[in-house]
């Protein structure tokens, strides 16, 4: 039987991520499992509590949205430790990838039979060359801005959130001249975003990079370049379904290293939280993740 630790974000996605483990942890531990519970107060308490549980054996919950997702993941790469995922946020779009339930009875019992499963994970190097591991995805330009715009809103949640966002940021966005390298070779594209997407999804259910896989030891680098702002909106709404991939606008790269540099500040992201500006780079680690799913 396994071992529970479960880190939770208080206050995730606007609610109680430790509301929606109360009807879990009531099912897991009737069928026999131990669980333990810390709460976090920060992305690096939220790390340091899954490197710990993970150093003694015991599976990590990740309970919360993509950024602790992405946070307590990203801690636990490259270990044996295994991860299970709680969604709690508003995107939760790691968990929609890999296609986890997200009804208490059936979301038990894969982390209670699931067998792990090996999957990439990204490492991000900083302007500053930190280092750090997440999940989903690394996203530089307009979609970074709409993030931090859904974040930071405190009169609307969920999608709505991000739609306010996206459409802020948009509104406001200048062109950028990007020059990106993928596995050395230079491209220099002016745009909206650069994305290199480890799982298909992003920003609240945004299929971003239809073929990307979480599994195949690539990330697939998805440039949506100047178009007017009006065929943009619109295809804001074509990443719902991945049909803005038949766009001329629209270029998708494969590679296991990109370097994303920009010819002024630009925000970039990672997995939900954005708090950095560009340069970056995005390494893949393949099978660097034990994850129930």
């Amino acid at each position: 039987m396994r071992q529970f630790t479960a880190v939770v974000n208080p206050a995730s996605g606007g609610s109680s991520g430790a509301a929606t483990l109360l009807p879990l942890a009531r099912l897991l531990r009737e069928a026999g499992a131990d669980l333990e519970t810390e709460y976090s107060n920060s992305l690096e308490h939220a790390r340091s509590v899954a490197r710990a549980a993970g150093e003694r054996g015991r599976t990590v919950l990740a309970v919360g949205g993509d950024g602790m997702a992405g946070c307590v993941g990203g801690a636990l790469s490259g270990t044996d430790a295994v991860l299970g995922l709680v969604p709690a946020g508003r995107g939760n779009d790691f968990a929609r990838a890999l296609g986890l339930p997200t009804e208490p009875g059936a979301l038990a019992d894969v982390l209670l039979n699931g067998p792990p499963r090996k999957v990439d994970t990204i490492e991000v190097e900083s302007a500053f060359h930190d280092r750090t591991a997440v999940l989903g995805s690394v996203y530089a330009g307009v979609d970074a801005l709409a993030n931090r715009h859904a974040n930071t809103s405190r009169l609307l949640r969920g999608a709505a959130s991000y739609y306010a966002g996206g459409l802020r940021a948009v509104v406001t966005w200048r062109p950028v001249n990007y020059r990106i390298t993928v596995d050395g070779t230079l491209y220099e594209r002016r745009g909206y975003t650069v994305v290199a997407a480890n799982s298909g999804y992003y920003g609240f259910g945004r299929l971003v990079a239809p073929s990307a896989r979480v599994d195949d030891g690539l990330l697939d680098v998805v440039v949506i370049r100047h178009a007017p702002k009006r065929l943009f909106f619109t295809m804001m709404n074509e990443l719902k379904t991945g049909a803005h991939i038949s766009r001329p606008q629209v270029e998708i790269l494969r590679g296991t290293e990109v370097r994303v540099e920009t010819d002024r500040p630009v925000p970039y992201g990672a997995d939900g939280e954005v708090d950095a500006t560009l340069p970056m780079t995005a390494r893949v680690l393949p099978g660097a993740l034990n994850v129930l799913a």
